[in-house]
């Protein structure tokens, strides 16, 4: 099974149709509630041109690279990603070695909640994300200049295939290999750190 969020197909939207065509009706009083909770305004978030040029200045003050993650809010994969980043045993060392800096893209027009960052989708593209599904991470130097992405190479694939979240094997290796070329001075143990928290809990 790949942890990667790519848009609903056909199928899906028939599902997701005959769930809610089950649910219960939801009573007038929580209506209104869920009304004035739609009708709040979509939080603003910063412009991609501004996130990036905030991580590169702490990049380069900090002598780290850039961690670039592209997520959505209804992701599930992404919230597992957010899980590794935050861990105590693994998110200290990858903020040791990375300044990490978040887009939101892929939210629905339909979502009164949630929006994209202003320019992500367009940043996203010349990255070469624009097929990717989410997460889509991207390591880049403090300049701005990528190293590597989660495409991991897929002989017959022109791209590969996004690993999203690696929970998979061959993913795992993949994020690895992302580590070592965005991270040179990390050192084993770190490194096997992470490894061993993706085989054991990653999927959880």
């Amino acid at each position: 099974m790949r942890y990667n969020c790519e848009p609903m197909n056909t199928v899906s939207l028939l599902l997701a149709a005959s769930l809610l065509a089950a649910a219960p009706v939801v009573p007038r009083t929580a209506v209104h509630l869920l009304a004035a909770v739609d009708a709040a305004p979509v939080p603003a978030l910063p412009s991609a041109d501004d996130v990036m040029a905030q991580a590169e200045a702490s990049a380069a003050a900090g002598h780290k690279n850039i961690m670039l993650v592209f997520s959505a809010s209804w992701c599930g994969p992404c919230r597992m990603y957010e899980a590794l980043l935050k861990d105590p045993k693994t998110g200290p060392i990858i903020d040791r070695y990375f300044v990490i800096a978040n887009l939101d893209v892929g939210e629905k027009p339909s979502d009164k909640r949630h929006a994209n960052s202003p320019g992500a989708d367009k940043l996203e593209s010349s990255l070469g994300g624009a097929t990717a599904g989410y997460p889509f991470i991207v390591f880049l130097d403090p300049t701005g200049k990528p190293i590597v992405n989660s495409f991991r190479p897929v002989k017959g694939k022109a791209i590969g295939d996004n690993i999203g979240y690696p929970a998979l094997p061959e993913e795992i290796d993949w994020y690895m290999t992302m580590l070592q070329r965005g991270a040179p001075a990390l050192a084993p143990k770190e490194a096997s750190t992470i490894r061993k928290w993706l085989q054991e809990r990653g999927h959880s």
